[in-house]
């Protein structure tokens, strides 16, 4: 198959054609070729654009975290709700968000990868607890239905203890070991002033990720 003229729609190619094949047969066993394969472009092709698997698994990283944003930026603007109900809302959708299962599906042990627990970290810092985790925190604060204080160093408290403590595919655990960790979360959160954040489906939802990690 010849080079698509859109550049566009050659990477949408080749990205959609790696995450299939992440989730069919894992990151570490996907090679380069594979990909080549599935797309059936040239390897001059593929190399116009990614120049590795890495680079690859980066943009389709990036993709998912441009649809995540738009997703919970909904969530942060909604006006019927206030500042608890959205931190609430906006754990929730991110933890049940079908990306949420795809990126833990496609993404390697990040503790043998930390390039990409380096990228999530940034992510985490540069637009997650500032655009949305701290905007949301004032907003409790403001209204009253959030008890806390440094709303800035708090939202990166937040996303470091949820997206990095709480992560199987950081540190994994049993079922019984995360259940703790997510009490233990809820009980740091309300010594800060921030009540129950992590509810029992919000629980549920956590111990499933760790119980699909086991399996894989």
């Amino acid at each position: 198959m010849a080079r698509n003229k859109y550049p566009e729609e050659t990477v949408k190619l080749i990205l959609d054609a790696a995450t299939h094949l992440f989730v069919e047969k894992g990151y570490d066993a996907t090679s380069l070729q594979d990909i080549i394969s599935e797309t059936k472009l040239s390897k001059g092709a593929i190399y116009h654009h990614f120049s590795s698997k890495e680079e690859i698994f980066e943009a389709i990283f990036r993709r998912i975290g441009e649809q995540n944003t738009a997703a919970l930026a909904k969530v942060r603007d909604n006006p019927a709700l206030n500042g608890l109900e959205k931190l609430r809302a906006i754990f929730k959708a991110a933890l049940f968000n079908s990306n949420q299962s795809l990126m833990l599906t496609v993404t390697p042990c990040l503790l043998d990868n930390p390039r990409f627990l380096a990228m999530q970290i940034a992510q985490l810092y540069q637009i997650v607890a500032p655009g949305f985790i701290q905007p949301i925190l004032q907003q409790g604060i403001d209204d009253g239905s959030i008890q806390a204080s440094n709303p800035r160093e708090l939202a990166e408290s937040i996303m470091v203890l949820s997206n990095v403590w709480l992560n199987p595919l950081v540190s994994m655990t049993d079922e019984a070991g995360m259940r703790r960790r997510c009490q233990t979360f809820n009980a740091l959160l309300q010594g800060a002033g921030v009540r129950q954040l992590l509810d029992e489906e919000m629980i549920e939802g956590y111990l499933g990720y760790c119980r699909s990690q086991r399996r894989a």
